[in-house]
């Protein structure tokens, strides 16, 4: 003990491996995050959380305010997005040199916010019916951003459901049959390009279909202003006569699985008997379309059949479609699997930021924890789209995370500016330059 106190005076700590190492703790000369400059680099580009900063009603009324909403706003993005889903962990950022340098402008120095600022920005400020329904507001217009940058002529909604499991009582947690456990039931809305275009928090006992259309119609009232063509995509848990009733009113196209019934079956029945002859290592696909109305629709709808016989089953896997695409039938079937993309941004927004981190009591308060990983989510999601070069295009939102968010970096400060000297491990000097060069292209573009 006695040699590791002298070495923590001189500066540094011996490890009895390496003789000729040692460590040294400077946590403000020092960043694990260096990645989240280029972060505020689009952010910037495209006036985000500036904007959103804006829309805030200020609930604060004291004189000795240090921090400004935007930059509130910007750490309980930001720090979400570099990982750090609970609000205990702004303790560690307090200090931190990357998050002081993209909290504002010439905020390195200062200390970012405190735990205590930062929990009552989310559970006092932002919890409150006008703010909450500002959130909403704030990331429809981040995604509306994203879109006139992206020039899409047809935009694909897809919505689908998710278990948030809760670990105490919180309020409105329910034990949800469907999912075994006590839990919030969250419902989503992602476009094709993954984009979270909106986010319901829910009790755990609602059907997974509770509010769709709360969720649903100020997404489709936003795109028909701008004339776009819609899509829409949702497996059964959605088929509804209100839905299909909903979405022809809009002009929206759509394709949502049904469950099969002795009525549906009875049109394909002609289909049902097993092909002649050795079965094939790969499947025998047919599909059939005709025309059905159930007892409950208020008019016959297009529903197409996927007939599947595989090797070794004694009976074909069998699925319905109700649609009113007139493309052929495998077509169909083929645009509706594409709405197996949703459930996959979800588990992104699951293990990479991990959005079901709802540990607030209050229901509200966990409203705007949802609401605040959403903002986190599209911002990576943006970062993903707009900034990564096409060798890592293919990158995941944990990869993005890993790979080019946790750069680690030293801070040297001279009189006139600050140097963040970045470690090149996974993402190189070149890399980096190529992803701002494409962010300030993209501030360069009207939207």
């Amino acid at each position: 003990m006695g040699n590791l106190a002298g070495e923590a005076e001189n500066g540094g700590l011996r490890l009895d491996f390496d003789g000729q190492l040692r460590l040294e703790f400077r946590g403000a000369k020092v960043t694990t995050d260096a990645g989240l400059l280029a972060v505020r680099e689009l952010d910037e580009a495209l006036g985000l959380t500036e904007m959103a900063g804006a829309m805030i009603q200020e609930g604060r009324t004291g004189r000795n305010i240090r921090h400004e909403l935007t930059g509130l706003l910007r750490q309980s993005v930001y720090a979400r997005l570099a990982g750090y889903e609970d609000a205990g962990d702004q303790e560690l950022l307090l200090r931190d040199p990357a998050m002081r340098a993209v909290i504002g402008k010439k905020t390195l120095e200062r200390n970012a916010a405190s735990y205590q600022t930062v929990s009552r920005f989310e559970t006092e400020t932002l919890a409150t019916d006008e703010n909450l329904a500002a959130l909403s507001v704030i990331n429809h217009a981040w995604v509306g951003k994203a879109m006139c940058a992206t020039k899409a002529k047809k935009i694909i909604l897809d919505m689908d459901s998710s278990e948030s499991p809760v670990h105490g009582r919180q309020e409105g947690s329910a034990s949800g049959g469907h999912f075994c456990s006590r839990c919030y039931h969250p419902l989503f809305v992602f476009n094709q390009y993954g984009d979270c275009e909106g986010a319901h928090l829910r009790p755990g006992n609602v059907h997974s279909a509770d509010g769709w259309r709360d969720l649903l119609e100020p997404i489709v009232d936003r795109y028909k202003a701008l004339g776009r063509k819609l899509y829409f995509r949702a497996d059964a848990a959605f088929a509804s006569p209100d839905l299909y009733e909903y979405l022809e009113e809009e002009g929206i196209l759509y394709a949502v699985r049904i469950k099969a019934n002795a009525r549906l079956e009875e049109h394909i029945e002609h289909l049902m008997t097993r092909p002649v002859g050795r079965p094939s290592t790969k499947p025998k696909v047919h599909y059939h379309g005709f025309s059905y109305r159930a007892g409950s629709w208020d008019r016959s709808r297009r529903v197409i059949a996927k007939i599947e016989w595989h090797q070794g089953e004694l009976f074909p896997r069998v699925g319905f479609i109700v649609t009113n695409l007139s493309r052929v039938a495998k077509n169909v079937v083929r645009f509706y699997n594409q709405r197996g993309r949703c459930e996959n941004h979800i588990k992104e927004g699951k293990y990479a930021l991990a959005w079901t981190r709802l540990s607030c009591s209050r229901f509200i308060s966990n409203q705007v924890r949802l609401a605040l990983f959403v903002l986190a989510y599209n911002l990576g999601n943006f970062l993903r789209r707009f900034a990564l070069p096409s060798e890592v295009s293919h990158w995941s939102l944990r990869s993005v995370q890993l790979k080019l968010i946790k750069i680690g970096a030293r801070i040297v400060c001279h009189a006139r500016r600050t140097v963040f000297q970045m470690a090149e491990v996974a993402v190189p000097g070149e890399l980096f330059a190529e992803v701002l060069v494409r962010i300030r292209s993209l501030a360069a573009a009207p939207t």
